[in-house]
């Protein structure tokens, strides 16, 4: 009878524990120089084959399913600089913005992209071929690192394109260290490569920018 008895009693514990407790625990975030956080980035080629943008589901519903908007227009409310106002399938009129790439304020959503950090093409390139659909999924609607998406204005994400720091910087040059930061900060976030040119531009800017840190947080 003890065996039963004490079965229920752990069953009872169990019960009434906060789930929190029994949640897979969240990797610790973790704060490197830029310079350092440039040494963790694996160096592999990249490979193309096989890419195409519709393997990247977005825009989804968003972090909050219930508030009917999608993944693009929660990170333009939650990057207002000025609140625009939601109307009705979250149409946004008014709000203002700043594009961080360019400097330049921006007084409609509709002037803005929301940029991938590091561009789903080249995410595909450094590792992402090998995901899941889901995971390529959340990567592509990614809102747990302020980081991973950014509204700036059209023409300077049109004009990034899927180009890595090798090939693009932004136009505005005093916001080299943090672009910096922010793309090392999203491939060590989702465990993602470099290539060797890559590396060597990342390198060059961390020797330029020797106060600047990465703080990131490895997706699950």
């Amino acid at each position: 009878m003890v065996k039963p008895v004490l079965r229920g009693l752990v069953a009872a514990v169990l019960a009434v524990l906060p789930h929190t407790t029994l949640s897979p625990a969240h990797a610790a975030p973790q704060t490197l120089s830029l310079a350092e956080a440039v040494d963790r980035l694996p160096q592999e080629t990249e490979s193309r084959d096989g890419y195409s943008r519709d393997r990247f589901r977005h825009w989804n519903t968003g972090a909050d399913p219930d508030d009917g908007c999608n993944t693009r227009a929660e990170v333009l409310i939650a990057e207002a600089v000025e609140a625009p106002t939601t109307g009705a399938g979250c149409r946004l009129s008014g709000g203002l913005w700043f594009s961080y790439y360019d400097t330049t304020w921006v007084p409609a959503a509709s002037g803005l992209d929301i940029d991938h950090m590091v561009p789903l093409a080249e995410a595909w390139d450094s590792g992402a071929s090998a995901w899941t659909a889901q995971r390529r999924e959340a990567y592509a609607n990614d809102q747990g690192a302020a980081a991973s998406l950014v509204a700036v204005t059209a023409r300077s994400n049109r004009s990034k394109a899927d180009q890595d720091p090798a090939r693009w910087l932004p136009p505005a040059t005093d916001t080299h260290c943090r672009y910096a930061a922010e793309w090392t900060g999203t491939k060590l976030r989702w465990n993602l490569t470099a290539d060797t040119t890559e590396l060597t531009a990342l390198h060059n800017l961390a020797d330029a920018c020797p106060e600047q840190t990465v703080t990131y947080e490895p997706a699950l």
